[in-house]
């Protein structure tokens, strides 16, 4: 179930069709941004805790494509193999950045539909 929900599915037609009904990209960048705070602490209450490590590596950001949680950095390789797994090694994945990402999607989704109502009241004809 909510392996699946790290994508949006049709994201890049999304964009596209956005920036051609006149929507301000660093708008959109904006959006996404709030949209991965609003994920992160989710995110965050679900990382397996040993030292806390990977749970402080835990952070949001955006561009004008997409809102992204990330977890890991050079210091903490391992955050992919703790969320995902690795079953040549036995390490069943904990799904915790998925999950996370999925128990929020109500709450984002609906800043993405407040985005497009008020893009799509702008486009002329309307």
């Amino acid at each position: 179930m909510a392996s699946k929900a790290l994508y949006v599915v049709g994201q890049r037609r999304f964009v596209a069709t956005m920036r051609k009904a006149g929507a301000d990209m660093d708008e959109l960048k904006d959006v996404n941004a709030q949209a991965a705070r609003v994920a992160l602490p989710a995110v965050q209450s679900l990382v397996p805790r040993r030292t806390g490590t990977l749970a402080g590596s835990i952070r949001a950001g955006a561009t004008k494509r997409a809102g992204v949680v990330r977890a890991g950095r050079k210091s903490v390789p391992y955050a992919g193999v703790i969320n995902y797994g690795w079953p040549a090694r036995h390490i069943t994945g904990r799904l915790f950045a998925n999950n996370g990402v999925a128990r929020t999607e109500p709450t984002w989704a609906k800043l993405y539909e407040q985005f497009v109502k008020k893009t799509m009241s702008q486009v002329k004809g309307q």
